[in-house]
């Protein structure tokens, strides 16, 4: 039983879904205790008319959603400067703003140009300036880098604002039955797109890892088969049709090589499929449910679950000398592995008390922290700056996605504004 519960697992918790037309919002839950002081004032606006977007606007949220700063309300603002000369250092003392971020927006025909600057308020001079360009309908998508700029110069740690999302809804109809979809969305959740609707289910979202495309498992023929979609065109390509289990397709960093779960000979193991010959080699061969691969960030190893010691753990197969070791010893039932790009945090499902939480294992230390308190957490995703952690769980008996930072600090909710949602999966970072 335990071993069909392990590899029924991603099923159980995607038909426990239900759905969003609705795009995402934010509700900060924990922050740091003195976070960085900052006025992100109104960008100003030089062309006709009033501006798309508010460009200041998604800076101020995704650098209030980070928890590491404490964007100035605009209502408390004693002026609105928008280039160097009308800044009055003594304004932004007196409502005690450490940065002042100022900035212009020009529209150029289709196109839009940002231009900003972040200003020292205690020193009084420039710390950084820059500009983004883009279609003027990726207004949002301009903001979000303009954010990931002043989180690095301020921080040290490259911004992922600039970022999507995958994850999983199903809309239940009374009497009938439910639309599966696989949305995609801005990393705030905002401009969600229905890139797949479905009758039947839909799971295990990836990313490629150019970010072009993105692969999942549909159930529409009637049993699991994978699937690759490009974003771009839309161009959809079934490309396991195996009798059995046809499941957790994971891109390897080079995106040559598509490591994924079949029981075609028996019982599930890992394989690994070349993407341009669609060559299959089998990796593990054991009696166990080998589930859930994931890469190490070097290309060279994986990471996968397996009920082989006869609970869930965490194992990493050596794909030079297809050695297999255990990784994770704390706790009857660690699963779901996702590794972060410096090859060292290691995020998991990991059961404590009964309850399952997300927690961080540290590679070099054999260090395992719990960073979340609910009881249901599934489905981890870290964001490709390694800072912050993606999943799904529970909350007033609707699934909903939620993040917390590496060191669990830093927390907030994404519920759907009407249903429930799952399996989400954070892009890579995303080529302009």
């Amino acid at each position: 039983m335990k071993r069909l519960m392990l590899a029924l697992a991603p099923l159980l918790f995607a038909l426990a879904a239900l759905d969003v037309h609705a795009q995402l919002t934010i509700e900060i839950t924990q922050g740091r205790d003195n976070p960085t002081a900052i006025a992100v004032v109104p960008f100003a606006w030089q062309g006709q008319g009033t501006a798309p977007e508010d460009v200041a606007q998604v800076v101020d949220a995704d650098l209030a959603r980070s928890g590491q700063f404490a964007p100035v309300d605009r209502a408390d603002m004693l002026g609105r400067p928008s280039t160097q000369k009308d800044i009055f250092y003594r304004d932004w003392r007196a409502i005690q703003s450490e940065y002042l971020l100022i900035g212009r927006v020009l529209p150029q025909g289709e196109q839009m140009r940002v231009e900003y600057e972040l200003y020292d308020v205690t020193r009084q001079q420039q710390v950084h300036s820059g500009a983004e360009s883009g279609p003027a309908n990726e207004a949002r998508m301009l903001g979000h880098r303009v954010a990931d700029a002043v989180y690095e110069k301020l921080t040290g740690i490259p911004g992922a604002f600039a970022t999507r999302l995958l994850y999983v809804s199903a809309t239940r109809v009374p009497g009938g039955k439910d639309y599966f979809r696989l949305t995609l969305a801005d990393s705030d959740g905002a401009r969600p797109i229905v890139l797949l609707e479905s009758r039947e289910p839909v799971l295990a979202p990836g990313w490629s890892p150019d970010g072009k495309q993105v692969s999942y498992v549909s159930f529409e023929t009637g049993r699991p088969a994978i699937y690759i979609q490009n974003l771009a065109t839309g161009a959809r390509e079934q490309i396991t049709n195996f009798k059995g289990l046809n499941g957790a397709p994971a891109w390897s960093p080079d995106g040559n090589t598509m490591a994924m779960v079949l029981s075609k000979d028996g019982s599930p193991d890992i394989y690994l499929m070349n993407m341009t010959t669609r060559k299959l080699t089998r990796v593990t061969r054991h009696y166990a449910i080998d589930t859930e691969p994931t890469w190490m960030p070097d290309g060279r190893s994986l990471l996968f679950t397996s009920d082989r010691g006869g609970r869930p753990q965490i194992y990493r197969y050596d794909l030079r000398t297809g050695t297999t070791e255990r990784v994770t010893f704390e706790g009857g039932y660690n699963a779901r592995a996702r590794v972060a790009q410096d090859g060292r945090n290691v995020v998991m499902v990991h059961q404590k008390d009964g309850r399952f939480h997300i927690a961080i294992l540290d590679l070099v230390t054999s260090r395992l922290q719990v960073l979340t308190s609910t009881e249901l957490d599934e489905s981890p995703s870290i964001a490709p700056n390694g800072s912050m952690v993606l999943y799904a769980t529970k909350h007033a008996d609707r699934g909903i996605l939620a993040a917390v930072s590496v060191d669990g600090g830093v927390k907030f909710r994404l519920p759907s504004r009407e249903g429930d949602v799952r399996e989400p999966a954070w892009s890579p970072y995303m080529g302009r």
